[in-house]
C-alpha cells in the first residue's frame, strides 16, 4: 500500500482528498507539431487538504525546472492585468511613500508587466524570474531581472549585496512554490526592518464556492486561505496587517505583511476575511468533502453541451490557451473532435498545441475564418475582456460559452 504524502507546510499526513483529476499533462507545456507524435508525459493531479493546517495542495510530481524553465505565459498579453498592475504600482508608491531612494523587488516578475511602472517612476527595482525566456523580455523593456528561483539562498545573496527591499511584491507566486517554508523564510530575510510585503493569490474560498477546479494544475502546488497564509507567515516572523479582496483570477486576496518586529497595526479587514472563512467551514474538513461531486457535475454538463452541439452540426471553438483550459478540457476528455481550435493573442503560444487535448492554438483571426457557432471562453476570469475583443462573432450569430461554475451560453 502506497504511503500517504505529507503536508508541505506542517508535515501532517494528507488523508483527505479534495478532488482527484487523474493523470494530466503539464498545463503550460504547449507542444510543437513535431511533438504531437511523441509520448506525452502525464502526472497524477490529486488535490488533498491537510487536516492539520488546512493547506490544500497537489503532489510534487514534476520538478520546478520542468514546469517553469521554458514558460509560455506572458503577463503583458492581458490588458486588464496590465491595468491592474499599473494601479497597484501607483497605490503602493503613494501608500508606502516610495521614491528614488527606495528599492522594490518582484518575485516571479514575468515579462516586466509590473516593474516597468516603477522603472518609469524612477524607483530602483529588481525582478526575480526563473524562466529565462520570459525574463529576457523584461530585460528588453528596461526592467533589471535576475534568472533564478526565490528562497532563502537567493534572499541571503540579495541581503549580502545590499539589495533588501522596502517593498517585495509576489503576485500569484506563493501558490507556485513547492517549499513554502523556504520561500516565506526568504521573504523575511529579503525585506528591510520596516519594509512591506504584498502578495496576491487566488482565494481558496472562491475556488470552493465557484467550483474553480480548472485552476488546479501541477504548477499550482498550493491553494490558499488567509488562515493558512497567516499561520505560515507567523512561523517565520511575519505578520499580515491588511488584506484586500480583488476580482482578479476569479476572486483573489492581496495581503500586506511585515516583520512582526515592525509592529504594524492590524486592519479590521483581516478579521472580516478570517470570519468569512470560518463561517464557510474552512477551518474544518467539512468545507472540502463535497467538492469532488460538484467538479464531476461541471465536467458532465460541458461534455453534454459539446456532444449536443456536434450532433446538430454546430461548430465550437475555444478562446484562450490558458492553463486552466488545459485542466478543464483534459478532465472533460475533450479533443479536436468536439472543439476545433483554441485562439490566443500571445504569439508565444500561437501555432503550438494545447497539452493533452492537442487543440491547435491560432491567432484570434482564425475565429473569424472558422465562424464557429459557439466560442468557449477558457480563461473565464477574463470573460468581459474577451467578449469585448471577440464581439464580432455575434455578426454571424455566434454565442459565447463558459463552463465554470456552471455551463452558461451568452446570446
Amino acid at each position: 500500500m502506497t504511503a500517504l504524502p505529507a503536508c508541505r507546510l506542517c508535515g501532517a499526513t494528507l488523508a483527505q482528498t479534495l478532488v482527484d483529476l487523474g493523470a494530466m499533462p503539464l498545463a503550460n507545456r504547449l507542444l510543437t507539431r513535431e511533438e504531437l507524435s511523441r509520448p506525452e508525459p502525464r502526472y497524477p493531479l490529486h488535490a488533498r487538504v491537510c487536516g492539520g493546517c488546512f493547506l490544500v495542495q497537489v503532489g510534487d510530481v514534476a520538478s520546478s525546472q520542468d514546469i517553469f524553465g521554458d514558460y509560455t505565459y506572458f503577463s503583458s498579453y492581458s490588458q486588464s492585468w496590465v491595468a491592474h498592475a499599473r494601479a497597484f504600482a501607483t497605490m503602493a508608491c503613494d501608500r508606502f511613500k516610495l521614491g528614488e531612494q527606495s528599492h522594490v523587488i518582484e518575485i516571479a516578475s514575468n515579462d516586466g508587466y509590473l516593474l516597468r511602472n516603477f522603472v518609469e517612476m524612477k524607483i530602483p527595482c529588481l525582478g526575480i524570474e526563473p524562466a529565462a525566456n520570459v525574463a529576457q523580455v523584461a530585460v528588453e523593456v528596461g526592467v533589471p531581472t535576475e534568472v533564478r528561483f526565490f528562497g532563502t539562498e537567493t534572499a541571503r545573496d540579495l541581503a549580502a549585496r545590499g539589495l533588501t527591499a522596502d517593498l517585495i511584491v509576489g503576485n500569484n507566486v506563493l501558490a507556485h512554490v513547492p517549499d513554502p517554508n523556504d520561500f516565506i523564510a526568504g521573504l523575511a530575510l529579503a525585506i528591510k526592518p520596516d519594509g512591506v510585503l504584498s502578495l496576491e493569490f487566488p482565494h481558496l474560498q472562491n475556488l470552493l464556492r465557484e467550483v474553480q477546479f480548472d485552476t488546479i494544475y501541477h504548477e499550482h502546488f498550493s491553494y490558499l486561505s488567509l488562515h493558512v497564509v497567516m499561520r505560515a507567515f507567523r512561523k517565520h516572523g511575519l505578520e499580515v496587517f491588511d488584506v484586500e479582496r480583488l476580482p482578479t483570477h476569479g476572486g483573489s486576496l492581496r495581503v500586506f505583511a511585515a516583520l512582526q518586529s515592525a509592529g504594524r497595526p492590524r486592519d479590521t479587514r483581516v478579521d472580516d476575511v478570517l470570519h468569512g472563512e470560518i463561517t464557510a467551514g474552512m477551518e474544518s474538513l467539512s468545507a472540502y468533502r463535497n467538492f469532488s461531486g460538484k467538479v464531476k457535475g461541471v465536467r458532465d454538463s460541458l461534455r453534454a453541451f459539446l456532444l449536443d452541439a456536434k450532433s446538430k452540426g454546430a461548430k465550437v471553438a475555444a478562446y484562450g490557451a490558458a492553463a486552466k483550459g488545459a485542466t478543464l478540457l483534459n478532465y472533460s476528455n475533450v479533443s479536436t473532435d468536439l472543439v476545433v481550435l483554441a485562439a490566443d493573442r500571445s504569439p508565444h503560444k500561437q501555432h503550438r498545441f494545447m497539452p493533452g487535448c492537442h487543440l491547435p492554438i491560432l491567432p484570434p483571426e482564425a475565429v473569424i475564418d472558422q465562424m464557429p457557432d459557439y466560442l468557449l471562453i477558457l480563461p473565464w476570469n477574463l470573460r468581459k475582456e474577451i467578449m469585448g475583443e471577440m464581439d464580432i462573432i455575434r455578426e454571424w450569430g455566434g454565442r459565447f460559452v463558459t463552463a465554470i461554475p456552471k455551463l452558461e451560453i451568452v446570446p
